[in-house]
């Protein structure tokens, strides 16, 4: 079963209210947050469709809240892409998937890194598979759209500010179905 535009909304006005992992922000001001900063970095529309719902599995395995502080990895990374797979591309999906790994590939490349991760994210670490190591650090930014996956993890670590402006739902969801659209193109590659 796909879930389409009209699912991503209501799983958003459902459940977007929900704290996001002991941080000051909602689910929903998480995920537009990430989105507005792809946008401002100039990222491509599959990017920041892949920054505003890299974090989608969350609202579709609900865990309550800091799930990470119960020893719980939800390993929400992959929760969503079954139901996303059908109508958006790999650039979507890739990123979105790889995103806690780039965790693990950060934390391996820059020694400050780890220091400035929230608490929930480091307790998440650990549950995650923890740091990477040189051989892991090298075979993950191999990976086609690892680079992608380091950009929406570096946003992802800043989209906690309770003040932060940002587009509303639609502006995003229109982003999305752009993607979409682009996919379902014969003749256009994935």
């Amino acid at each position: 079963m796909a879930l389409d535009l009209g699912d991503i909304r209501f799983l958003f006005e459902r459940h977007g209210e929900i704290a996001y992992s002991g941080e000051p922000v909602t689910q929903l001001q998480h995920a537009l947050q990430c989105g507005t900063l792809a946008q401002a970095a100039g990222a491509a529309d599959p990017l920041i469709a892949a920054a505003f719902l890299h974090d989608l599995g969350h609202l579709l395995n609900l865990q309550g809240e800091t799930p990470s502080a119960r020893g719980i990895d939800d390993r929400h990374q992959y929760f969503a892409l079954p139901f996303l797979r059908a109508w958006l591309p790999d650039s979507v999906l890739e990123p979105i998937r790889l995103h806690v790994d780039a965790k693990r590939y950060l934390c391996a490349i820059d020694s400050g890194y780890r220091q400035r991760l929230s608490a929930d994210s480091t307790r998440s670490l650990a549950l995650q598979g923890g740091v990477f190591d040189e051989d892991q650090a090298r075979a993950f930014i191999e990976k086609p759209l690892a680079q992608d996956a380091v950009s929406l993890r570096r946003w992802d670590d800043v989209a906690k500010e309770a003040s932060m402006r940002t587009p509303a739902l639609e502006h995003f969801l229109s982003v999305v179905e752009r993607v979409a659209h682009k996919k379902a193109k014969p003749g256009q590659p994935r």
